[in-house]
């Protein structure tokens, strides 16, 4: 399986829109219409939905997992390892990029978090444990995600080998690219905080 099957692999199983498909199928309208109009867990909490909010980052974040379990199966051995990074990568691109979607997707935090479990799980959940607590004291998801990405090649580094690094920092700066706006929002003070409509201005 070449690098650019594994990627294609990827790509498709990252490009559901779970966040679109569970608002339009519970009646609520088209996601992107709401809030941010992002396709994420975190717009999808604007609707006022907690369950459909964490129905949306648990299919986020197993499409990305699925898509390494299934390439390293493929193969096995260290082909299959090299296989599954490849194919997380298409993952988180296919979720930022689908083609369904004119190209328009996530940010890709919940299939990030759910490549690098299944890629090498002490650094997806230490990745995730560093999102709750800047969560949890800075209420503010978008700067969470950024301390966690960006993180995360320090943990593969601990954890992992050089080809998890290299898919650990690719996927921070995909992930930093995407929130271009929030990083703008969050240097001017008016980033809406975990729950606050994104037209609020900060308490």
């Amino acid at each position: 399986m070449p690098p650019i099957a594994c990627i294609v692999l990827g790509y498709l199983l990252g490009s559901v829109p779970f966040g679109l498909l569970l608002t339009k199928a519970a009646g609520l309208g088209d996601i992107r219409k709401v809030g941010s109009g992002n396709i994420g867990a975190t717009n999808v909490l604007r609707t006022g939905s907690k369950k459909l909010a964490a129905a949306t980052l648990l299919l986020d974040g197993l499409k990305g997992a699925v898509a390494v379990l299934i390439a390293r199966a493929a193969l096995g051995g260290d082909l299959g390892q090299e296989a599954a990074l490849w194919a997380g990568l298409g993952a988180v691109l296919g979720h930022m990029f689908p083609v369904w979607l004119r190209f328009k997707g996530g940010k890709g935090v919940a299939t990030g978090y759910g490549v690098l479990i299944a890629a090498a799980w002490p650094v997806g959940l230490l990745a995730g444990a560093i999102w709750l607590l800047a969560a949890k004291f800075g209420r503010i998801s978008s700067l969470a995600a950024l301390i966690s990405f960006a993180a995360a090649p320090v943990l593969a580094f601990i954890f992992g080998n050089p080809g998890l690094v290299y898919l650990a920092f690719t996927i921070a700066v995909l992930v930093f690219i995407r929130h271009h706006e929030n990083i703008r929002r969050l240097l001017a003070g008016t980033e809406p905080r975990i729950g606050q409509d994104k037209d609020t201005p900060p308490a």
